[in-house]
């Protein structure tokens, strides 16, 4: 193929081909876009994880600062009303006492209503440095006796008290006036008269001295808002230490330091967080115990087959005999079925370990689960000439049939069953029997796995659940884990062991295994 024309364009590589189908190579481009979109995402999110946490001691003082500056302009509102009515008690009563001044100067006269204002009234009325005050008297049929014609008189709803003064607030030339007002009844003798005298005043002093208490009252807020502000501070940086205390004990623990944190210094509050804190390290420390011991126990019990295996290994590469080669390599063999059995039960150790804290337990038929285990242990049994047999019923306990439902983990229950079963076939005798029953009896559910073995003497029947302990004299490899799983996987159920005689006084006695289980509610 010849070169490519520097000059000619680049064939199109990326995106989208003339009939509208993608490239390879647009689809890797949109590929790494759409990995640069997804990182710029998690970096966002890594971004907005560290905004969301955010400072107790932050937290406090905006939720304490926060509604006192919502409530501050209340504050200043309701303070200026207090103020304004402070302010307007003392004029008020002096308007009341100047509006009822000159309701008393209105007389009759030459039969006549007339308002007879000497000096005096006059310098009475006007005895103001700052306000202006206007006043006015009506008749009864609307006429001016005196003073203001324009000045507003009381609307529909201003209800007359006769020989009351009345207050009320109103626009008056571009002001607002106080006002002061009153009915009074002149009569000449024959008719009686209803007289309105109205006395306003500007509200000058009144907004000045409403002013001096709001300056009074706000300006010393201002002063002592930045006190209280530090008083806080230091208030919560006091309550807080503490938690800092706290936090520079658990920083300088020791890596490996798992015991419990003394709450003692802990305020009240954190008390059940440093228990919950506490809990955590109880199981941690449990988790890691389990660890060390199956790492210890496996490093101890796999060290003599892998030993074993060695040996063979080297015997087998020295042998000229073939048949003595063949009878090494079926050491060979048996160790290495031995070491896999072992590696098998421990981790099936571990794995029933470890789901203590997170097996759900749900309601399963203990019958149709056993017959399904039962049933694939039977090409084993087949092999090494036992019979294998699963019977379910009430037996002989004298109660009319129950329910076969118990509560429990499908694969720890599965487990369970294949060590007892598994641990009957090894210690069974060819022609040998082999029997799994389950029995309800009330609010019980039995499970019990039987044999025609040897048995297990009743000294060692506790012994046996301990971590690869194997009865002596029986000439069967094993373990020393199946059992210790059942116990394990027992008591994560709520169930009680036992190991019987399966034929009490015969020999062999064989050995009768009994888990009990709690029978499901409903």
């Amino acid at each position: 193929m010849p070169p490519a024309d520097p000059q000619q364009p680049a064939p199109a590589v990326a995106g989208a081909a003339a009939d509208g189908t993608a490239t390879a190579a647009g689809r890797s481009t949109g590929g790494r876009i759409w990995a640069g979109g997804w990182r710029r995402r998690r970096i966002r999110r890594a971004d907005a994880d560290a905004l969301e946490q955010r400072s107790l001691f932050g937290e406090i003082l905006d939720w304490m600062f926060a509604p006192l500056l919502l409530l501050w302009p209340l504050s200043v509102a309701v303070t200026f009303l207090i103020a304004r009515s402070l302010a307007d008690a003392p004029f008020d009563r002096a308007l009341d006492d100047r509006t009822e001044a000159l309701a008393q100067q209105v007389r009759i006269a030459s039969d006549r209503i007339v308002v007879l204002l000497p000096r005096a009234a006059r310098d009475f009325l006007a005895a103001d440095e700052e306000d202006v005050v206007y006043f006015q008297v009506i008749g009864a049929r609307g006429q001016l006796l005196a003073g203001e014609a324009d000045l507003p008189r009381p609307g529909l709803y201003d209800f007359p008290v006769p020989g009351k003064v009345k207050l009320r607030t109103a626009g008056y030339r571009g002001d607002q006036v106080r006002i002061g007002y009153l009915y009074i009844d002149v009569t000449d003798g024959q008719e009686i008269e209803q007289v309105l005298v109205q006395v306003a005043e500007t509200l000058d002093k009144r907004t000045r001295l409403a002013n001096e208490i709001i300056k009074g009252v706000i300006f010393p807020q201002f002063m002592i808002l930045p006190v209280a502000v530090l008083l806080v501070w230091f208030g919560l940086s006091r309550g807080l230490a503490p938690l800092k205390s706290l936090q520079r004990r658990i920083r300088d623990r020791e890596p490996d330091d798992l015991s419990p944190i003394d709450p003692r210094g802990a305020p009240e509050e954190i008390a059940p967080l440093v228990d919950a804190f506490n809990d955590l390290l109880e199981r941690l420390q449990t988790t890691i115990g389990v660890q060390k011991r199956f790492i210890a126990d496996a490093a101890h019990q796999m060290k003599t087959p892998l030993a074993g295996l060695s040996t063979q290994s080297e015997l087998a590469l020295r042998e000229r005999d073939p048949a003595e080669l063949r009878r090494t390599l079926e050491q060979i063999a048996r160790g290495s079925q031995r070491a896999a059995h072992l590696v098998s039960q421990l981790l099936s150790l571990a794995r029933t370990e470890n789901l203590r804290e997170a097996a759900t337990l749900a309601p399963l038929d203990l019958a149709a689960f056993a017959r399904e285990v039962v049933t694939d242990w039977v090409p084993a049994a087949l092999e090494r000439g036992i019979d294998l047999g699963l019977e379910v019923g009430d037996g002989d306990r004298g109660t009319p049939p129950a329910s076969d439902r118990v509560v429990g983990h499908p694969i720890l229950l599965r487990e369970l069953l294949n060590n007892l079963v598994d641990n009957a076939l090894r210690y069974t005798p060819r022609e040998g029997t082999v029997t799994v029953r389950v029995v309800a009896d009330g609010d019980r559910v039995f499970l019990e796995v039987e044999d025609s073995g040897p048995g297990i003497p009743e000294a060692e029947r506790e012994l046996v659940f301990e971590r690869f302990y194997r009865v002596l004299g029986t000439g069967v490899d094993g373990s020393g884990l199946g059992l210790p799983i059942v116990r394990e996987i027992a008591d994560q159920h709520g169930a009680t062991i036992e190991i019987d005689d399966a034929r009490p006084g015969a020999r062999p006695p064989g050995t009768l295994i009994t888990v009990a289980f709690a029978a499901a509610a409903g």
